[in-house]
């Protein structure tokens, strides 16, 4: 366990990450895709509320800033409309469903079953994210994601009691953090595609 200062570290972090983020989108070399930001924003604010009640700590302060960073990520969008991903109906059935475990998790009374509710409408969100970053990685900026691991780790590593409420947000987003940041840097879905396609072109 680390001291639980650290925290404003990975504040910094999310902010950096973040600012190169919308840096990028203003320029048009990043095409958000506003179904998982929109959802991200949302969901980061609502679980900063569920924290707070629970008493999580100072490590709240990390979902607050997975909250409003995504809210200022979608506002910029709407700046450069030639930088924004379109949205195709994949985005619209993952957005819908995530908002589905939304309302479930609105609406359940045992607390376990609503917060991994709430993680999988998350994850859920991050999909049209995880195919973008599959089938056209160039236009993610990656170092939003991998600060984001940062981010997390931290906030993991201030928690002086591992609980389900303290670990299993941050937890989850940094794997898809993890798993976004390395789509991108390595093109694999692009390379995997091209492969594919030589071999169908030398069958033929």
């Amino acid at each position: 366990m680390i001291d639980s200062r650290f925290i404003f570290l990975a504040a910094l972090l999310s902010f950096a990450g973040t600012y190169g983020y919308i840096r990028d989108t203003l320029r048009g070399d990043t095409s958000p895709n506003r179904v998982t930001w929109g959802l991200w924003a949302i969901e980061g604010l609502l679980a900063f509320v569920v924290e707070i009640q629970q008493h999580v700590g100072l490590a709240s302060l990390t979902t607050l800033m997975l909250g409003l960073m995504p809210f200022v990520i979608v506002m910029v969008s709407f700046k450069n409309p030639h930088s924004v991903w379109k949205i195709g109906r994949f985005d619209l059935f993952c957005g819908l469903i995530s908002l589905a475990g939304l309302v479930f998790w609105g609406l359940v009374n045992e607390p376990t079953v609503a917060l991994i509710s709430f993680v999988a409408a998350d994850q859920i969100a991050a999909l049209p994210t995880v195919r973008k970053a599959w089938i056209a990685p160039s236009t993610e900026s990656p170092r939003v994601f991998f600060l984001g691991v940062a981010n997390c780790g931290i906030t993991l590593l201030t928690l002086k009691h591992f609980t389900t409420a303290g670990v299993l947000f941050p937890g989850c987003i940094l794997v898809t953090d993890l798993l976004i940041g390395l789509l991108v840097v390595t093109r694999f879905g692009d390379r995997t595609a091209r492969a594919a396609n030589a071999k169908l072109t030398s069958a033929t």
